[in-house]
């Protein structure tokens, strides 16, 4: 979920620089601040804050041989 938002914002801080934009927000909505709030994301993500809870949901399941095969 992370990695996406930081896409999205990567997304949105290219769109401001290629039209040279600033919102009517120099400070707060630059390309450089959405940089580095996309890397925060990213390295959020990279780190495992927000992604899915590891549980031992699938695979297998059983420990030992299997019962039946000889």
């Amino acid at each position: 979920m992370l990695a996406i938002l930081a896409a999205i914002v990567f997304g949105f801080a290219l769109l401001l620089d290629l039209f040279d934009t600033n919102l009517g927000a120099p400070d707060l909505l630059n390309p450089s601040t959405l940089l580095m709030l996309g890397l925060l994301l990213l390295s959020l993500y990279l780190a495992g804050i927000g992604s899915a809870p590891r549980g031992g949901g699938g695979g297998r399941w059983y420990r030992g041989r299997r019962p039946g095969r000889g």
